[in-house]
């Protein structure tokens, strides 16, 4: 098979998957991103919360509960009740780990409050264009690791566009299921034009799911 042939037969794949699942998990958690405080906020939140090992629609129900009870600043974060922080995340489901992370979300508002003045845009400013600062200064927040760090620089990089196409382990997963290249240049390339955060999140998807490569392939296959 030519260089040529791959290529338009990775193009019919991103197509599909674009279609198919290039939707944001922000979007999905009702987060309108833009590059201001609230929204930038409220996706950390999210971040943390993708981050553990618990469903992503659960994980999502949990944000949008959290996001419904006004705890979508910092500040309102911060000013929360333990319990009423515990309450909103039983609501969405997040009951596994709702009291630990109640505790965790309470104390990273107060540090984004504190380092950054509840404007993440500052920690942006600080990384000067280095993806791996930012990812370091997320990392700070009590319940951030790599993982949830990753969530917020792929969902993010199309604001942030600094930080290079960003899929994480889990996207380059879902890259290789699908057939297609894994190295993150030709994948920003295969995005040109559209969202990279949707196809990074899209890839997320044909890892988690294998019934989302089947469809796709069968979609591609329809292309040609």
């Amino acid at each position: 098979m030519t260089s040529r042939e791959v290529s338009a037969s990775a193009r019919r794949i991103t197509d599909a998957l674009l279609e198919g699942y290039g939707r944001t998990y922000a979007a999905e958690a009702g987060i309108r991103l833009r590059d201001t405080p609230q929204p930038l906020y409220q996706l950390l939140v999210l971040s943390h919360l993708l981050s553990a090992r618990i469903r992503a629609s659960v994980a999502v129900a949990a944000a949008r509960a959290l996001f419904a009870d006004g705890m979508r600043t910092p500040r309102r974060m911060a000013d929360a009740t333990w319990q009423q922080r515990v309450d909103a995340l039983g609501r969405g489901g997040y009951r596994r780990y709702d009291e630990r992370t109640s505790t965790q979300l309470g104390e990273g508002a107060h540090l984004v409050l504190d380092v950054w003045k509840g404007d993440l845009r500052r920690l942006r400013a600080e990384a000067d264009g280095d993806g791996e600062v930012v990812r370091a200064g997320l990392q700070r927040v009590p319940g951030i690791g790599p993982a949830g760090a990753d969530i917020f620089v792929r969902e993010v990089q199309d604001l942030w566009p600094e930080t290079g196409f960003r899929a994480g382990a889990k996207g380059l997963q879902g890259a290789e299921r699908l057939g297609l290249p894994t190295s993150p240049g030709t994948l920003a390339e295969l995005a040109h034009g559209r969202s990279r955060a949707g196809l990074a999140a899209a890839l997320v998807r044909a890892a988690l799911d294998r019934q989302v490569v089947q469809t796709v392939r069968e979609n591609a296959r329809a292309r040609r």
